[in-house]
């Protein structure tokens, strides 16, 4: 059956998010990666990214199970790293049946502990849109160093699709130097404090997108079972991409 793309001109939409699963540990110390699952079937985006994706121990495999992944409606993008991951250095791209993969890439960051960012070409009913999953440095020490690593893959040429930055930024302030080197290349959406999940406070968890992508609504989703599946809750967005 052949694929029908709205007309051009028109407006395509998408759902994404950004989710630190925490290798499906829960604020009350279970791993149960069944639940983990579940908070994701629960906002049901097309695009999501994940931080803590993988094991960080042994050899280091997905937290979750992939045939479950795959049984919910998701694929992973294969970034090639290891057998039995997901991700790289945790970070991790699941997306729906309507997204196909034209590209990917890890993009190595400066970093005392073991952190790094991916990147998705990905064709959302026949639009191209680049993501970028990230997971910035938990001492501080580096954050900023990795930020404008990031910013540095996403130099614009033409032709180059629009960009959705998401991640855990490990932030506590909105002024902070990294949140504001992103601001100053892409835009901030606008979502709440997603930490900690049972009282969340700081909006460590972070979506930035470029020119050319509208937002009809985002937020955090504080479900009961996403308050207790991991220490962050995911945050939303739902956008517009022009065709």
């Amino acid at each position: 059956m052949p694929i029908h793309h709205p007309p051009r001109g028109s407006r395509v939409p998408v759902l994404v998010a950004s989710y630190n699963i925490q290798k499906g540990i829960g604020a009350d110390l279970q791993r149960r990666p069944h639940r983990t699952l579940a908070v994701l079937r629960e906002m049901g985006a097309d695009i999501m990214v994940l931080q803590e994706a993988d094991r960080r121990f042994g050899a280091r495999q997905s937290a979750l199970p992939i045939d479950e992944i795959r049984a919910h409606g998701w694929r992973p993008v294969p970034f090639e790293t290891r057998p039995g991951s997901i991700g790289w250095h945790g970070n991790a791209v699941l997306v729906s049946d309507r997204v196909t993969v034209t590209g990917h890439a890890t993009l190595p960051i400066p970093a005392l502990e073991p952190r790094g960012a991916v990147l998705a070409d990905l064709d959302v009913d026949g639009v191209m849109l680049r993501v970028i999953g990230m997971h910035l440095d938990l001492s501080g020490f580096r954050r900023r160093y990795q930020a404008q690593a990031i910013l540095a893959h996403l130099v614009r040429h033409p032709g180059d699709p629009p960009v959705l930055a998401m991640g855990d930024l490990n932030e506590w302030r909105a002024t902070a130097a990294a949140i504001a080197d992103f601001s100053s290349v892409l835009t901030p959406v606008k979502t709440g404090p997603s930490f900690h999940s049972r009282l969340p406070v700081a909006g460590l968890d972070r979506i930035f997108i470029s020119p050319g992508i509208a937002v009809t609504g985002s937020g955090v989703h504080h479900s009961p079972l996403a308050s207790v599946a991991s220490d962050h809750l995911p945050v939303w967005a739902r956008l517009e991409l022009s065709r």
